[in-house]
């Protein structure tokens, strides 16, 4: 059996696990797959958090990505941070960087974390003005003194995180620029229509021309840029870019929530891929091991209209998550297929999804994206606003 055969069938334990430790965040980014922003009241405690890391420490999972929300928020982050490092869990987790202080950079370059701890500093402009565009004002700046911070304390390789969309691409050697400036490696991920990115898919997903020139800047200058799989449906351009080339979800990723709930993937946080709670008889391993859900992902696929299609093979029908929350069937295209499948199935009848959670502040703060600033419209009349509008009191 080929290893992506096995892989596609399943592991006994997810290669990657995910785990949003909270859906507290000090931004509002616009894009933001989990709808972040408030704290649900229900998230686990820190005794329950601890248990988790016990069990996949038992399943041997090689290492939990960590992120939220803004994980450094919650006030019992560093103890489970350490908790895992001292049960042989690897850390790699995801911060737009507003707690990395010189004096908790030199603890993540200590000798505690070491070999341990990664960190991926989010940031999805190589400029100010497009990053904070849709990561709100000021973040920017804290993402790049958290690279500071990271680097004069001798953090090695700490990771650039960057979410590509239609204003970034043409920045990609000013973001490889950036990696080197600071020590650290470039990982690029792609825009999924999920959260809150649902909302401004449209207006921020890179355009066809671009993905073009994405794909061929990763084959050109690539080979040390991380992707996380992200891309696999360019691989309908011709070679396949490095890494596994499918859909993990429920393969060899899943994600856990912040109150323990199950999904298939980590950007697919609907009730449509829930497939349990680590707080239910038989905790994570469970689930992992016994969902019907799963068992359904690891299957194998057959039909659909993708499967006719002469890069199938290479492509694997794209990304489960971007069709699901573009109203297109999971056997169909991929929204951005690259050979314009997916152009002509968006065109068709479709059913967007509801988003089964939201956990968005109700009033907008002074961190709120401009994108978002932009995409407010005035109400077209001014009973539209207020019923009691033209009255005298």
């Amino acid at each position: 059996m080929r290893l992506v055969e096995h892989f596609e069938s399943g592991l006994d334990a997810p290669i990657c696990l995910t785990w949003e430790l909270t859906y507290a965040c000090n931004l509002e980014c616009a894009h933001c797959l989990s709808s972040s922003g408030r704290r649900d009241p229900r998230e686990l405690t820190t005794e329950q958090c601890e248990a988790v890391i016990d069990e996949l420490q038992r399943m041997q999972v090689f290492y939990v990505n960590i992120g939220g929300g803004e994980p450094t928020i919650r006030p019992d982050f560093w103890h489970l941070l350490e908790y895992a490092v001292d049960h042989q869990v690897g850390v790699k987790f995801s911060t737009n960087g507003v707690r990395i202080t010189p004096e908790r950079a030199a603890f993540l370059a200590g000798p505690r974390c070491g070999g341990y701890v990664d960190v991926q500093v989010s940031l999805d402009g190589a400029t100010a003005e497009v990053n904070d565009f849709v990561r709100g004002p000021g973040s920017f700046d804290t993402a790049i003194a958290a690279l500071r911070n990271l680097r004069d304390a001798g953090f090695t390789d700490a990771k650039i995180s960057v979410v590509c969309t239609r204003q970034n691409i043409g920045q990609l050697d000013q973001f490889a620029a950036l990696a080197d400036e600071y020590g650290a490696t470039l990982r690029l991920t792609r825009l999924r229509p999920s959260g809150r990115g649902a909302d401004v898919w449209d207006e921020l997903h890179p355009l066809p021309e671009q993905q073009r020139e994405l794909y061929d800047w990763l084959l050109a200058r690539g080979e040390n840029v991380l992707t996380g799989d992200s891309f696999f449906h360019l691989a309908g351009f011709g070679d396949s870019l490095p890494g596994l080339n499918l859909c993990g979800a429920g393969r060899v990723v899943c994600l856990i929530d912040p109150v323990g709930d199950v999904y298939a993937c980590p950007f697919a946080i609907h009730e449509n891929f829930l497939a349990g709670n680590v707080l239910t008889g038989g905790g994570f391993q469970q689930v992992w091991r016994t969902s019907p859900l799963f068992a359904d992902l690891r299957s194998p696929q057959t039909g659909g209209a993708c499967t006719r299609c002469a890069h199938y093979d290479a492509c694997r029908g794209g990304c489960m998550a971007a069709k699901f929350f573009t109203g297109l069937p999971l056997d169909g295209p991929d929204p951005e297929c690259v050979q314009g499948y997916g152009e002509l199935a968006l065109a068709g009848t479709r059913s967007i999804p509801t988003a089964s959670q939201d956990h968005s502040r109700a009033t907008p703060t002074r961190n709120q994206p401009v994108l978002l600033k932009l995409m407010t419209r005035p109400p077209v009349s001014d009973c539209a606003e207020s019923p009691l509008a033209g009255f005298a009191p």
